[in-house]
């Protein structure tokens, strides 16, 4: 037996392989299999140039074989195996690949890869042993070894008998401490379920005795333990399969094994690309909004996988936020992985590929909106509002891309419009896309500022989400079309004897600059309203911030009392402006009285607090004694 030191640098690099590198314990298993994997891959290159080799596929695997009396882990693979001085050279070494060095003396073809690039896989079993031993014999080779090592005071190396080509890793599982449960990775469904996790679709079989419970044979109320091998990985994953071969069913099997959602997607995109950048990838576009979308715990992002090992869970890089709701997995082997594989180094590659992938959804989301529009209505329930703060986030950097995917509900077509259909049937003479905001559909309805748009028979799109109106500020315009609110002060549409009714505006200047005076501090100001038709009063607004851009801000948290420029119209063809002049000549007092119950009445038709409900209700009573 020889015993030596580690080749590396120092006791505290190996520590920092154990100890900072992972995130958690578990991966080590993940490491190991695919360690493993390589080495059968490693045969299977040799056995393509070599005719005195047959892979026989069925021959090679990987096993798992936990023993809870001794503490042991044992991990089993019939790949090439190593000889002395490759176990001197890739496990004495610390970051020194046999994979990668396999892999650049050899042009590897055919669709496989070695998945190993940096060599510090197995160190990751310390993290859960306190002795690792590994026995290898090597492929053309009589003699086997045996390598191991406590951790930081290195190793022995020492010939030994192994009866077949390949590799055993024996860990030696820690003891419990209070701060972790060495247990679990001696348990049987742990193990099971770390395997499905990490290495589901490695290449070749990953096999464990699995224990279970039947009826006796012979017997109806008897039953008995048995013990069996099983394959527990599914080994060709789906978005290797062709499409031909798969159903929707089959899509939608995966999407619930993949523990994507608990509903069924609207939608599945399978992405097979061989380019500059090879990578494939099954997308889901779910049917229901998830319970925490617009939680602090929601996480974005698809499941990376390279060659088929899961690399990371959530892979937020892969998605903008305003697809973020889409499911789903990429597998490619063209990543640059950092020295842990749980993190990505943000090159070229990755970049292209999100990139792709952002292209491909919204091409399948128009494609949805074109030729299933009720399955799109239904996407859009659910999601229309995140391609809204899409619009509105990075200083609309995104405006260009998700505008033609907005919808908004028409009052004209009692549905949801696309913004191209609105345009199409705009009239000649119609300057704006005009728009109205509220609580509800129905309350916007009955809202008194669209009465002159209604008149002119001009669509009007209703927005009852908080973030409409920053989206459309964000968007300014569709085709040449600037947005219009209905409550702007200036809504650009020429009527009819304009003259005249500037000249009664002008006739009672005084009455309003009277009303105006009541109002101080309230509103900007007050005028003749050219918008109304059969409301006596309502808000218009000028400036940027409207009524409802006023609300939603309001109630944000360390708000900075934003207001909009609130401009109180009054209808001179309602019987109210009468009283109002009558009041203006003869009854100042009135007057006051009347003003301040406009005022307030504008409120309640906008859904605005008022200042003093008492003050109202006695105002109210007033008029009617």
């Amino acid at each position: 037996m020889e015993k030596k030191q580690f080749q590396a640098e120092s006791k505290r690099l190996l520590e920092m392989m154990i100890n900072s590198i992972y995130t958690h314990r578990e991966i080590f298993l993940r490491e190991l299999i695919s360690n493993a994997s390589d080495a059968i891959d490693k045969i299977y290159y040799i056995a393509l140039t070599d005719d005195s080799l047959s892979f026989d596929k069925d021959s090679y695997y990987i096993k798992v074989v936990p023993d809870k009396e001794n503490r042991t882990l044992k991990i089993v693979d019939t790949g090439i195996g190593m000889s002395k001085e490759e176990l001197e050279t890739n496990l004495g070494t610390i970051a020194k690949s046999g994979s990668l060095a396999f892999k650049k003396e050899n042009e590897l073809k055919d669709g496989h890869d070695i998945i190993g690039q940096f060599g510090v896989g197995f160190y990751s079993a310390f993290m859960v042993a306190d002795v690792v031993t590994v026995i290898s014999r090597a492929l053309g080779s009589e003699t086997a070894y045996k390598w191991e090592s406590t951790g930081t005071d290195g190793y022995t190396l020492e010939p030994c008998d192994k009866d077949a080509v390949g590799t055993e890793i024996i860990l030696k599982i820690k003891e419990n401490s209070e701060e972790e449960n060495y247990d679990e990775y001696l348990e049987e469904y742990r193990l099971k379920a770390v395997i499905k996790k990490y290495s589901d679709f490695i290449r070749y079989p990953i096999k464990m005795d699995v224990s279970g419970r039947r009826p006796k044979e012979g017997s109806e109320n008897e039953f008995e333990d048995y013990i069996e091998e099983q394959t527990i990985n599914s080994m060709v994953p789906i978005w290797r399969k062709n499409k031909s071969e798969l159903t929707s069913e089959d899509y939608e099997n995966f999407y619930t094994e993949k523990h994507y959602g608990f509903d069924k997607p609207i939608k599945h995109i399978h992405i097979s690309v061989d380019g500059t950048v090879r990578y494939n990838a099954i997308l889901f576009i779910p049917e229901k909004i998830p319970f925490d979308y617009y939680s602090k715990e929601y996480e974005k992002g698809l499941e990376l996988y390279s060659n088929g090992v899961l690399i990371m869970s959530k892979c937020a890089d892969l998605l903008p936020d305003y697809f973020s709701f889409v499911k789903g997995m990429v597998d490619s082997e063209d990543l640059s992985l950092n020295i842990s594989r749980e993190m990505l180094q943000h090159d070229r590659q990755l970049k292209l590929i999100a990139k792709n992938i952002n292209k491909k959804i919204k091409s399948e989301l128009q494609s949805l909106l074109k030729n299933e529009r009720e399955k799109y209505e239904e996407f859009y329930n659910s999601f229309g509002r995140q391609l809204k703060y899409g619009v509105y986030s990075d200083f609309g950097t995104h405006k260009e891309e998700l505008q033609d995917l907005l919808m908004f509900y028409s009052s004209e077509e009692k549905k949801l419009v696309t913004l191209d259909e609105y345009v199409s049937r705009m009239p000649e003479d119609q300057k704006y896309i005009y728009y109205a905001s509220g609580e509800s559909n129905e309350r916007i309805e009955k809202l008194p500022q669209a009465e002159l748009v209604a008149e002119k028979g001009y669509e009007i799109l209703y927005f009852t989400d908080e973030i409409d109106e920053f989206a459309i500020r964000m968007l300014m315009s569709y085709k040449d079309k600037e947005f219009k609110s209905v409550s702007s002060g200036d809504l650009g549409i020429e009527e009819e004897n304009q003259d005249d009714e500037g000249s009664q505006d002008s006739d009672n200047k005084d009455l309003f600059d009277y009303m105006k005076n009541i109002l101080i501090g309230k509103v900007k100001d007050v005028r003749e309203s050219k918008r109304l038709r059969t409301h006596p009063v309502c808000f218009a607004t000028d400036g940027e911030v409207t009524i409802e851009m006023e609300k939603i801000l309001k109630s944000m948290p360390n708000n900075q009392n934003i207001q909009a420029e609130k401009v109180l119209e009054i209808n001179p063809n309602h019987e109210v402006f009468q009283s109002l002049k009558d009041a203006y000549e003869k009854d100042k007092g009135k007057l006051d009285l009347y003003t301040n119950l406009l005022y307030n009445q504008a409120l309640l038709i906008e859904g605005l607090p008022i200042n003093d409900p008492v003050e109202f209700t006695n105002g109210i009573c007033k008029i009617m004694v």
